[in-house]
């Protein structure tokens, strides 16, 4: 498949990869770029946004032909909606767009070195990284991030040309293509505390990682024990407990809970066992 550019008088062709080209083996630059590469894929697994036909990957070969001679750039991150299959047994070593599927949809790249080769807008072989996602791949979106002071730079295509996006008010930026925000995030994964990118959702929640779903989970079965506590002990007491006051116990803080069911706290000068009545439960609900 072959297309004509305009620019620079680039002819340029989407070849399958010859199997015995010599693929870039270079290392990454620290250990974080990999977890944070793999940060990002593991939200959007974990959230059932990855179907089949998807190729999400990172420092991994995007190719083109240009001008007869083979060119690859491997960003850190990348996503693409719409691959096609490979045959049975076939392990995918690199991608051409529109030979092997659509053209993709988001480049990520993390500022990793002094001479900052992301904003290389260099025209000639073997091209800069700017140049070849914007001129010559046509990727909608690019995004840099300079992992540590936590800069977040996304580029939209207009026109054939990169603009950049100004954030939104929670200084996160929509990335249409995916139907989710991207930000970023402080804190901690992999015992490293920095600045991590993250996902959040069209209602604007953020989408957790592995452990904190654990954690959300174990808080919510915790949160779960202590209702069910209250509403045993208040049935042990009074008998049958209305559904609304169920349900106001069942709306509580956590905190609220900790002081109805222990004997009086800083915050709670009664608990659960100092109520006669049911009137006067009610009344400290209302309350909260």
């Amino acid at each position: 498949m072959t297309y004509n550019s305009a620019i620079a008088q680039l002819t340029i062709t989407w070849e399958k990869l010859p199997p015995d080209f010599l693929l870039p083996d270079e290392p990454v630059e620290n250990i974080y770029q990999p977890l944070l590469a793999a940060a990002l894929r593991e939200i959007l697994d974990l959230s059932g946004f990855i179907t089949p036909e998807m190729l999400i990957g990172s420092n991994f070969g995007l190719c083109a032909t240009i001008n007869g001679k083979i060119v690859v750039k491997a960003p850190d991150w990348f996503y693409i909606s719409s691959v096609f299959p490979l045959e049975s047994g076939v392990i995918r070593r690199s991608y051409t767009p529109y030979l092997e599927g659509d053209t993709p949809a988001v480049v990520m790249e993390f500022l990793s070195d002094a001479e900052q080769s992301e904003y290389s807008a260099k025209s000639t072989y073997p091209y800069g990284k700017w140049y070849f996602y914007e001129r010559i791949l046509q990727v909608p979106i690019y995004v840099i991030f300079e992992p540590k002071e936590g800069i977040l730079e996304v580029h939209s295509l207009k026109n054939g040309r990169y603009e950049l996006e100004k954030a939104d008010q929670n200084e996160r930026y929509w990335i249409e293509t995916m139907n989710l925000y991207l930000g970023v995030w402080y804190g901690t994964r992999n015992q490293l505390t920095t600045y991590w990118l993250r996902w959040w959702d069209n209602m604007g929640h953020l989408l957790p990682w592995a452990n904190e779903r654990v954690e959300q989970s174990l808080s919510q079965g915790i949160l779960q024990g202590k209702q069910d506590l209250i509403i045993r002990l208040l049935t042990r007491k009074f008998g049958t407990i209305a559904p609304e006051l169920q349900t106001k116990i069942k709306s509580l803080s956590a905190q609220d809970l900790d002081d109805l069911s222990e004997c009086g706290t800083r915050s709670a000068p009664q608990s659960l066992l100092d109520f006669s009545e049911l009137s006067s439960l009610s009344n400290w609900l209302a309350q909260r």
